[in-house]
């Protein structure tokens, strides 16, 4: 039996402050490492040692095995801990901590090995009489084959993936997986097989000792999925046949014992829609939606994982499950503008209700360019299904997020909808209803009017005359403010009171009741409303923003100047950039002078882990490109500028 005092997290953001958590809890040490940009992050604050990785991109941080392998001996660590992502599924990686006398936090190498490569794990999987979907050779596919699924052959989350519908949008999709796979992965493998249309992704959690003990730990459901990466997930997975059930576990825990597995990890399935399924791949880590088995299970996988390592042997039968339980990622990213992803601050994050919230940020953290934009994973556990949607939807409505654009309002949305609450679930689920789960918001007029008796409100300590609003011989006039939030203005008229609250002028049924810098009381039609209002600090620059929190909803206010500024005029025809990023493609041959179409791609931007295609506007000229391979570029640089043609 090993016995390990000190655990060094390979990883960053929410899963190193999670492994960190239960190695708290377990007495061991802890040793973060850490990129430039994430010197002051969350998992750097909690751990008791940090060692820094020089440099931001991952290539030269996260992915450096022997920097991280020299900090967890300079630390004097004697484990580690790979989280997901980054080196988790690295078998290099994995013999090499082996070899500097490390205790690796994971399975043997070999298994890792085994299933790196989704090609070679599909002929070891079809040997163990594992059902899988046959693969189709890029260079011979014909109409008959469509659609199919491009993939990286080493490694998950969606990065490398494109669903091709066209012959001749092969090509392009397969360079562009191409080379996404290898800015992720460091391997620029791509293979190809059928889609299937309105299949569900079901998994099953693993767990396996050094003893011969291997248990499955029920199924989860994650096909509502963005981009191929997952966005809600679930525990059990609903509405399977029990027979199904049985099946999937018992080709889980097969394809297991055929590699001789030990430690966490997860084997996925595609159920086709006629019940039918398929094996996807097996992931040799701890999966991000691990915490919906933990909660089902009553078990913490983490401390396991570690026992594992340590020699010790599982129990021959898992604990009984238990309800149900919801998972749900929490982006910093606009769903309606093509998931564009956030940066910025996160001024607050706190999310009400007896649910779980495993987050790498704090209030006030900064949200960057080089890294996953998840902000926080939010988990209900209930006896039943219906009763854990409900209260995960509640507590995300509920929840304070100021600072960026999340998907929260489309979590809330998703976890309501007809389909989802009916388990009629699929990996389409966002290609039918992304329109209708994203469009008018709601109605943020009271939410201005709650933010004008916010402001009119004297803080606390104020002077008497300033508490009494002042003397007047006559009635005050009323005062304007105006207020955009999600590209609508919106106009607030009021008058000041000598004491107490203002009162609103056009706003019939509505009454300000009381009112605090940070808490106003509205009246509206006769019932009382609460809302919450906090202004964001303009140290940092840029437009000073109110945030509205209610369970009528979350609004984001910026005040509309009474005149624009003539600095603020952007030339007809500018691409600017969506978001800060790196210029990895430019359309071949693409120089100013050259014809282009409206929609054609024109350059392609890596932020967060993610390919962003940057379109030509409109049809005209290019006469302008500024953006060269590997440019650096911030938030609203200017890219390209396209000459709008004419009409005759």
């Amino acid at each position: 039996m090993t016995n390990l005092t000190s655990l060094l997290v390979a990883n960053r953001g929410e899963i190193a402050v999670r492994v960190f958590r239960t190695a708290r809890a377990l007495g061991l040490a802890t040793v973060a490492v850490h990129s430039d940009p994430d010197a002051d992050a969350l998992h750097v604050r909690e751990a008791d040692a940090a060692v820094r990785l020089p440099g931001a991109a991952p290539a030269d941080t996260y992915l450096r095995g022997d920097l991280v392998i020299a900090a967890a001996l300079a630390a004097g660590a004697d484990a580690v801990h790979p989280g997901y992502g980054f080196l988790s599924e690295n078998a290099g990686f994995a013999r090499d901590v082996a070899a500097a006398g490390l205790t690796w936090i994971g399975p043997p190498p070999e298994a890792i090995e085994a299933m790196a490569s989704k090609t070679r794990a599909k002929e070891l999987m079809r040997a163990a009489g594992v059902p899988l979907l046959d693969p189709v050779d890029p260079a011979s596919a014909t109409a008959a084959d469509l659609p199919l699924l491009l993939k990286a052959a080493a490694g998950g989350g969606g990065r490398g993936m494109r669903v091709v519908r066209d012959l001749d949008a092969l090509k392009e999709s397969l360079d562009a997986a191409s080379a996404e796979a290898a800015s992720a992965f460091g391997d620029g493998e791509v293979f190809a097989e059928p889609y299937v249309e309105r299949g569900r992704h079901v998994e099953v959690q693993i767990l396996a000792d050094s003893h011969g003990t291997v248990w499955a730990l029920g199924t989860r459901d994650c096909s509502l999925q963005r981009r191929h990466q997952k966005v809600i997930e679930e525990a059990p997975a609903p509405a399977l046949p029990e027979t199904l059930r049985t099946a999937l576990h018992e080709a889980a825990v097969a394809a297991a014992r055929a590699v001789s597995y030990q430690g966490a990890g997860t084997v996925e399935f595609l159920v086709a829609a006629d019940g039918r399924p398929y094996f996807l791949e097996m992931n040799t880590r701890l999966q991000v939606e691990h915490p919906v088995t933990e909660a089902v299970f009553g078990l913490d996988l983490v401390a396991l994982q570690l026992r594992i390592a340590e020699g010790a042997a599982l129990p021959l039968t898992p604990p009984e499950p238990a309800g149900h339980a919801v998972e749900a990622r929490l982006y910093a990213e606009d769903p309606a503008q093509d998931w564009r992803p956030q940066t910025g601050v996160l001024h607050t994050l706190a999310v009400p209700g007896e649910v779980r919230v495993d987050t790498g940020f704090a209030d006030g953290d900064t949200v960057g360019v080089h890294y996953d934009p998840m902000l926080a994973k939010v988990v209900a556990h209930a006896p039943t299904r219906a009763e854990a949607v409900r209260a995960l939807a509640h507590a995300l409505a509920g929840a304070r997020i100021h600072g960026l654009a999340t998907n929260r309002e489309l979590l809330v949305r998703s976890l309501r909808h007809p389909e989802f609450a009916e388990a009629r679930l699929d990996t389409g689920f966002y290609e039918r209803h992304l329109g209708s789960l994203t469009e008018g918001g709601p109605d943020a007029t009271l939410a201005a009017a709650a933010a004008v008796a916010a402001d009119a409100a004297p803080a606390p300590g104020a002077p008497l005359a300033t508490r009494l609003g002042g003397w007047r011989n006559l009635r005050s006039q009323p005062q304007t403010r105006r207020y955009s939030a999600a590209g609508t203005e919106y106009e607030v008229r009021y008058r000041p009171a000598r004491s107490g609250p203002p009162e609103l002028v056009d706003h019939p049924g509505v009454r300000v009741l009381a009112a605090e810098p940070e808490r106003v009381t509205l009246e509206v039609e006769g019932v009382r409303r609460m809302f919450h209002v906090k202004r964001k600090s303009n140290t940092e620059g840029g437009p000073a923003e109110t945030y509205v929190d209610s369970p009528l909803g979350a609004h984001t206010l910026t005040p509309v100047p009474r005149f624009a500024d003539p600095q603020d005029r952007t030339e007809p025809g500018s691409l600017l950039a969506p978001m800060p990023g790196t210029v990895v493609r430019v359309a071949e041959g693409l120089a100013p002078g050259d014809a282009v179409t409206a929609g054609q791609p024109l350059l392609w931007l890596e932020a967060m882990k993610m390919e962003h295609r940057i379109v030509s506007p409109a049809s005209g000229t290019l006469t302008a490109l500024h953006a060269t391979l590997g440019h650096q570029v911030e938030f609203g640089a200017l890219l390209a500028v396209v000459q709008e043609e004419t009409p005759a």
